[in-house]
């Protein structure tokens, strides 16, 4: 069944977001626009995107509201400080005042961090962490291409170091209207993401499916997290299996979209934990996809989140040993790896990761308490 927008409008005024939902509202880019003030809009893709006709059809809508358009196309899996400065010397020589991102999340985080060095300046690593940015950000909307990271709800950009490749979590968390991070609105066409290729798909989808677990047990979750955490899974869970399909059908579609979307809300209003942790590392050190990295780990975590914690996943299901069991259940289906010597990671480097692994922000939100053993101990137990 279409998950029904009217229905999640009472959630929805939790978030500063604006939300247009439904088939075909990409139509709408232009409007939305022109509503918050556009002009010379920079627009943040990737070539698989503009291939799909996404773009076209986005540029089209803004041509429809006569405003002027400038296009950067060189964003990249998991965007670094290399792309982010190449965008802002498009933005910069077209002097835009708007920023319109359409794709998967690596094009909304280099979108975020295009906003925040056009209008602050210096280096990314300046605003590693959380409102260190002193000028206000350009408005933008966010049209999501893949039902995944649920950036598109958040004042967060992830950009790797180009060197390093150690992801960077900047974050400026006034509300969009007053110069925030976060999209003035964001464009939830379930149409658009027909079109991710199946092994996207698989990695984005597990990755929404963690946001709301893991959102779900931290340690910071509230009664509005709480809410928005219970509706994403309650609209991914039953469709994640289904979206596998060829092609899924477009009530899964738009349950997958919108569910994806209120789990990146849940994380805006908590935290997510330890499957993130120890994700990114992975990520960093084999170019492990992100989500397949937190899909590897997430059984793990809940498991050793509930050995001293009782079930912080309450509010999902009951029973934690059935909630590990939906999660491998998922990774069966999807035909994702379930442990890191199917990914290739050598056994003698897992000390070395629980290291890396401590040194996430997100760890700090995990239920259960994290330090350098208790990660190895993860590390060993997601292994073999």
């Amino acid at each position: 069944m279409m998950a029904d927008h009217s229905a999640m409008s009472a959630l929805l005024r939790h978030s500063p977001v604006e939300v247009a939902f439904g088939s075909g509202c990409l139509a709408e880019l232009g409007r939305h626009a022109r509503t918050h003030g556009a002009r010379r809009i920079l627009v943040v893709t990737d070539p698989g995107v503009e291939a799909a006709g996404h773009v076209a059809r986005g540029l089209e809508s803004l041509a429809s509201e006569k405003l002027e358009v400038v296009l950067f196309n060189g964003v990249v899996q998991n965007p670094s400080t290399k792309e982010v400065a190449a965008g802002v010397e498009v933005a910069r020589a077209a002097a835009i005042d708007f920023i319109v991102a359409i794709g998967g999340g690596s094009s909304m985080d280099c979108a975020k961090g295009i906003n925040l060095l056009l209008t602050n300046g210096g280096d990314i690593s300046d605003y590693w962490g959380v409102d260190r940015a002193a000028s206000k950000m350009l408005p933008m909307i966010a049209v999501p291409t893949t039902a995944g990271t649920g950036s598109e709800a958040q004042s967060f950009a992830l950009i790797c170091d180009a060197e390093t490749r150690r992801k960077m979590a900047c974050g400026v968390r006034a509300l969009p209207a007053e110069g925030g991070l976060r999209p003035r609105v964001a464009i939830l066409d379930p149409d658009l993401t027909a079109s991710q290729p199946s092994e996207v798909a698989k990695a984005v989808g597990i990755d929404a499916v963690a946001h709301a677990v893991e959102t779900a047990g931290c340690n910071t979750r509230n009664e509005v997290s709480r809410a928005f955490s219970k509706q994403a899974w309650a609209l991914l869970e039953p469709a994640f299996v289904p979206s596998l399909a060829d092609p899924p059908d477009a009530a899964v579609r738009a349950n997958m979209l919108l569910g994806a979307h209120l789990a990146g809300a849940a994380i805006e209003n908590a935290m997510l934990g330890a499957a993130h942790a120890c994700a990114n590392p992975l990520t960093a050190r084999y170019g492990t996809v992100h989500g397949v990295a937190v899909g590897v780990m997430l059984p793990h975590v809940i498991r050793f989140n509930v050995q001293d914690q009782g079930n912080p996943y309450g509010d999902l299901v009951e029973d934690a040993e059935a909630l590990v069991s939906i999660i491998e259940e998922m990774l069966r289906s999807a035909e994702l790896p379930s442990r890191l010597s199917e990914i290739g990671v050598p056994r003698e480097d897992l000390p070395e990761l629980a290291a890396l692994a401590g040194e996430e922000w997100t760890g700090k939100f995990n239920p259960g308490a994290l330090n350098e053993p208790a990660l190895l101990e993860l590390y060993e137990s997601a292994y073999e």
